[in-house]
């Protein structure tokens, strides 16, 4: 979900059904939630009936967020009517800050099964924007792009194309404090390699950033020894390499790289650690003040003599 509603205090109102009639919020007191409804069968309102309303029920001058959720069988039509309507509205929308496309939970769709689209789209129309939220990643593009502006890029996935790695690493995004991507697994479209993610380890590409999130990878234990060297690792406050098939090697090359003390947070939730190697961390930072995550251990699977590690989310 969105930081934004975080940091401004705002709580998320689904825009009611045609029949609901209860009294509206003020434009700008909450984040707006756009979904139709995936089980109310034939006479269910389109997602097209659904914003034009919205855009007619609202002051659209006063929106400040928006979450949309289903906007149709998601698995088999991608978002681009969500970003072209998004698009349209630009000279209406003119307070818009934090946009999250794919607000589905997994009764709905699988993350797999979210189609999207090209969402630069967005960010080109809306100059001023601060967040971009993504959930899913089938179809789902992201060409280089240029914004002045934007503090928040998310994109959760059970595969993050290399294509959208490589068009972020490349993207002019000045103003970017928080960077999260769940990488995911080849098997649904998680391609990006270690060679994709080197722009964005290397210094000054995003100079204002403050928190990396590489997650969810089952290359984990490769991001985390490109990450014990990496130059943008000194300006970060936090580090989430969080979801994904962490091991004992690439514990080790984090605890051997350059310093990790100057972190407030970092984030090895749902890994593969060995008590050893989890009592080796608790001692490495227990007099630094760095909040270190090391919830949710797994243990690997075996089949005859191999041994298989997975990531929090994939399907």
């Amino acid at each position: 979900m969105l930081r934004y509603l975080e940091e401004h205090d705002l709580r998320v109102f689904d825009f009611p059904d045609p029949e609901d009639q209860q009294e509206l919020p003020e434009a700008g007191a909450v984040a707006w939630r756009l979904a139709v409804d995936l089980y109310g069968g034939h006479e269910r309102e389109s997602f097209d009936n659904k914003w034009n309303r919205f855009l007619d029920s609202v002051d659209p001058a006063g929106v400040r967020a928006i979450v949309v959720g289903a906007w149709g069988e998601t698995y088999d039509n991608g978002s681009g009517g969500v970003v072209q309507h998004l698009v349209d509205a630009r000279d209406r929308l003119t307070s818009l800050r934090a946009v999250f496309i794919g607000d589905l939970e997994q009764e709905e769709a699988e993350i797999s099964w979210i189609e999207q689209s090209d969402v630069t789209p967005v960010l080109k129309a809306y100059p001023l924007l601060e967040e971009l939220g993504i959930r899913g990643s089938t179809d789902l593009r992201f060409p280089a792009v240029r914004h002045q502006h934007l503090r928040t890029l998310r994109f959760e996935s059970g595969g993050l194309p290399g294509e959208v790695v490589r068009g972020v690493a490349a993207s002019e995004l000045p103003a970017l404090e928080y960077l999260e991507m769940w990488l995911g697994v080849e098997d649904y479209g998680g391609d990006a390699t270690v060679a994709d993610l080197a722009p964005l380890l290397a210094h000054g590409r995003f100079p204002a950033l403050r928190h990396l999130g590489l997650q969810d990878s089952e290359i984990q234990d490769e991001i985390a020894a490109a990450v014990a060297s990496a130059p943008v690792v000194a300006q970060l406050k936090s580090l989430d390499l969080s979801m994904g098939t962490l091991s004992d090697t690439g514990a080790e090359a984090l605890l051997n790289g350059q310093p990790l003390t100057h972190l407030e947070h970092l984030n090895l939730e749902h890994h593969f650690l060995s008590e050893a190697m989890m009592e080796r961390f608790r001692a490495a930072f227990a007099s630094a003040g760095t909040e270190v995550n090391l919830e949710d251990p797994q243990a690997p699977e075996r089949w005859g003599d191999e041994e298989w590690r997975y990531v929090a989310v994939s399907e």
